[in-house]
């Protein structure tokens, strides 16, 4: 992810963010006053953001003191103004308790805000550290314009107050909320690290013009969706602006594909991975302590395997363990100079690469957007949504903002650096919803009852949803290697290998047999609506879009020209992916049993094949007779939608140049 979050207690912003954050991640020198210290460190003052600002006689943009600060999130919750008004109070004779109280926003509390920490993709941050000053200038107004937005979505659609006994009441702020942003330059490694952080008040005014507390765990559930959100929007700003597209790369075998700028060359992300490169040294060695670590019986105290979450929680100590002391923060134009000199001298990256990376990334871009078209049907990846979470949660049990994050995850890929129509994303986990997902919810509290905390399952295996519990296995012995695998035996050490030389044993990620899931429902639907070649309208070009903007190992073989459409397939012609191959893929333990395609999960899947391939039928026939009609006709809420947010207009297939 590239959207983190941390809370924020009113002890921590004197001992943290007062001294640190806000000069640049520097060692700010005691008594030194706040706009002092920041030109010292060569960082920009703090501003501030959110619709809740007038609320408090703040305005958007205004640069953030040290007493507004201190009395919003260090003195747990108090109006960033508070000295004044309990001045002003006392002036005119009030008690002193009175003045107090007056500064108040509710209730005291411990947790003041969290913050939120936004850093853009590492090609993205390598065009702003290795290029001109307009790109650099063009890239930091799109990272500012993403975080805008996504704070936007937060006010309107996470944050929400509870009050009433247990927090039965939940309601939106409607005044919206507040938040100081400040922006770093580099990383603890001294390398380009563009991020900010944004500082989330949690105090809030309710529609009765009380102070309230957001609920903080509403914003860590939401900080996936959150990240994918700013992924997708701050690509499309910056490609957008700069001519450029986005390819997916894949970082890490068996996990989801990073969305990078095309052009921008592998080696340099490299070279900026210093802090990476020591991260995943230390976490090998943490993984070897874990499955080998016994108790005074000589039990094992932990799993044989590490798993997803033991995985993440050692990468965080392995983080915490190689954290390198902070650096003397300097000036941008002097780290931009030794970013250059030193891609230069260490990336192995051909120095007419890195003084014309802008350059080069145009003209991957000019090739990507030749071939995929800014067209993107809801239904199609509904299909692929579903299929994709049901998959990667546990028990294939899933709720809204899990779909909400995929959706926003399939448009970056399908898209590869355009815009898109907002709103776009919740048209298609609407669609997902009410055509793939089964609400299973079973509410004992009011809470249960919101719809952001529904619980859904895909509707086309109900009926058998995977086990992924895993039997129990014997501790290993100590020549013995932990099994590569639950339920096998512990092979022998090879004689002279000292413990950690073998491979670290870990339970397959879930994203391939995911991937499979949504190409498996994906190809019947493409093979089911390519029959019908005659009837060349919107349903076969999106399809075939969707196709082309797919990574390259899910594309399928080129569709029949208009001309031609009445030829038979060719003999042994091989589809992208099928069902045959979804068997032998299980049999060969590649990680798709967490699917379990037994037999009838296929009659499962046949049988929802066959519903999707009859409405594509359907509405391939109707495209077809409104072509022949030359006519437009209003298209309903249930039917496929087809966005085409830079051509308005009804699409017309080929005549659209798609």
């Amino acid at each position: 992810m590239t959207v983190d979050i941390r809370v924020i207690r009113a002890g921590q912003m004197y001992r943290y963010y007062l001294r640190q954050t806000v000069v640049g991640d520097g060692r700010r020198p005691s008594r030194t006053p706040l706009r002092e210290a920041q030109e010292q460190a060569g960082v920009p003052v703090g501003r501030w953001m959110g619709r809740g600002l007038a609320m408090l006689g703040l305005a958007p943009g205004e640069e953030v003191t040290e007493a507004q600060l201190r009395n919003l999130f260090g003195e747990r919750g108090r109006h960033p103004y508070a000295d004044r008004i309990w001045a002003d109070l006392l002036a005119k004779g009030a008690s002193p308790k009175k003045a107090f109280k007056a500064g108040a926003l509710g209730r005291r509390v411990t947790v003041t805000g969290v913050d939120f920490v936004f850093r853009p993709q590492p090609t993205i941050y390598l065009l702003w550290a290795l290029g001109d000053e307009e790109t650099r200038r063009v890239i930091e107004a799109a990272h500012a314009r993403a975080i805008e937005r996504v704070l936007e979505w937060i006010e309107d659609e996470v944050a929400v107050i509870r009050y009433g006994k247990d927090g039965i009441y939940r309601v939106r702020p409607p005044g919206g909320l507040v938040a100081a942003r400040f922006r770093h330059y580099e990383a603890r490694s001294g390398r380009p690290l563009l991020h900010d952080h944004l500082l989330l008040s949690v105090k809030g005014q309710r529609l009765d013009g009380k102070w309230g507390s957001i609920h903080t765990l509403a914003l860590h559930e939401n900080t996936v969706a959150a990240s994918a959100l700013y992924n997708e929007i701050g690509a499309a700003e910056v490609c957008e602006a700069l001519g450029l597209a986005t390819e997916p790369r894949t970082v890490t075998p068996a996990r989801r594909p990073v969305m990078e700028i095309a052009g921008v060359p592998h080696e340099l992300i490299r070279w900026t991975a210093r802090r990476s490169d020591q991260i995943a040294a230390c976490l090998e060695d943490l993984e070897h302590e874990y499955v080998t670590a016994v108790d005074d019986n000589g039990e094992p105290k932990f799993l044989p395997l590490v798993s997803e979450r033991a995985r993440a929680k050692l990468n965080g100590i392995a983080a915490k363990m190689t954290r390198p002391p902070k650096q003397k923060a300097r000036p941008l134009a002097q780290l931009r100079k030794e970013w250059k000199e030193s891609a230069i001298r260490t990336s192995k990256v051909a120095i007419d690469v890195i003084n014309s990376l802008l350059e080069y990334a145009r003209a991957a871009a000019a090739a990507i957007r030749a071939r995929v078209a800014a067209v993107v049907d809801v239904a199609l990846p509904a299909v692929d949504v579903a299929a994709t979470v049901f998959v990667m949660n546990d028990g294939g049990r899933f709720h809204r903002r899990h779909l909400l994050a995929e959706a926003r995850r399939h448009l970056a890929l399908v898209l590869r650096g355009r815009r898109r129509e907002p709103g776009l994303d919740d048209w298609i986990v609407a669609a997902a919803i009410s055509t793939y997902c089964l609400d299973i919810s079973e509410p004992k509290t009011v809470r249960g009852l919101e719809a952001d905390y529904r619980l859904y399952t895909a509707r086309w295996a109900l009926s058998d949803l995977p086990d992924r519990r895993r039997p129990p296995t014997p501790a290993p012995g100590p020549d013995r290697h932990p099994p590569a695998d639950p339920g096998e035996p512990a092979a022998l050490r090879p004689p002279g290998q000292d413990a950690g030389e073998w491979e670290i044993p870990r339970i397959p990620l879930q994203y391939e047999p995911a991937v499979l899931a949504g190409a498996a429902v994906r190809e019947k639907l493409r093979t089911t609506t390519a029959t019908a070649t005659a009837a060349r309208g919107r349903a076969y070009d999106v399809v075939a879009h969707q196709q082309a903007a797919m990574p390259e190992q899910l594309l399928a073989p080129a569709a029949a020209d208009a001309e031609h459409s009445d030829r038979e397939p060719e003999a042994g012609r091989r589809e992208a992916i099928d069902l045959t191959a979804l068997r032998a893929l299980r049999e060969s333990r590649t990680g798709v049993e967490a699917l379990d395609f037994t037999d009838e999960r296929l009659r499962h899947l046949q049988d929802a094949f066959s519903k999707a391939a009859d409405a594509s039928r359907t509405r391939a026939d109707r495209y077809a007779e409104q072509d022949d009609a030359d006519g437009a006709q209003p298209v309903r809420q249930d039917d496929q939608r087809v966005h085409h947010p830079q051509e308005p207009g009804p699409h017309r297939g080929r005549e659209a140049g798609h």
